[in-house]
């Protein structure tokens, strides 16, 4: 009996790990805009729910194929921590979202914007690391942009809390925005999680 190539195989899980990270872009590119136009861009708010529904999928099928496939191409503990942090950056793009919402933000602060611009290129960065994961090489520059970007969204982070306090607004206000700051700021750490992963898939496969 001939048995199955493992080749296909692979390309599945490269390419749902593509996927993954083009959703990432999608989502972070939607919030940023929602947050650029708010309160105008709120509808689409509804999009980013679709993205975070699509980012779930994504995982849902990766896990389960690392399940059911005997050899998989990279180990199986980086690929379910790998997912796992893909979805979590989606997660906190949703949830970004819906504080918008839910605290009902009259308008967007200029920090809310820049970490916003942060987390889309910093999602950028990953997706192109995820396009090009399939040969485990060149993908240093991803992850050390990933960190430098990481680095620059704490210390956007620090300004923003700084001047929540230092404005001195109604203590709702300042309890509202920081908890989107905060959402933000996990995003970007998610893709600096996730990068660290790579890194580490790539020296066990060098």
């Amino acid at each position: 009996m001939r048995l199955p190539s493992l080749v296909p195989r692979d390309r599945v899980f490269f390419d749902l790990f593509a996927q993954a990270g083009q959703n990432t872009v999608k989502a972070a590119r939607l919030l940023e805009q929602m947050i650029q136009g708010w309160p105008e861009e709120g509808g689409l708010a509804r999009e980013i729910v679709l993205a975070e529904q699509e980012g779930d999928r994504l995982t849902h099928e990766i896990v389960n194929r690392v399940n059911s496939t005997f050899v998989t191409p990279i180990d199986g503990e980086d690929i379910y921590g790998l997912a796992t942090q893909l979805d979590d950056i989606v997660d906190h793009i949703d949830e970004t979202a819906d504080f918008m919402g839910l605290y009902r933000i009259e308008a967007p602060m200029e920090q809310s914007v820049a970490l916003a611009e942060v987390l889309v290129r910093s999602c950028e960065q990953l997706e192109a690391a995820l396009e090009n994961l399939r040969g485990f090489k060149d993908l240093e520059k991803y992850w050390i942009e990933i960190h430098r970007l990481e680095n620059e969204g704490d210390r956007l982070y620090r300004d923003a809390v700084a001047a929540l306090f230092a404005n001195g607004p109604d203590p709702m206000v300042v309890i509202r925005w920081k908890d989107i700051f905060t959402v933000l700021e996990r995003a970007i750490d998610a893709t600096e999680t996730a990068a660290h992963i790579l890194e580490g898939i790539v020296i066990k496969n060098a």
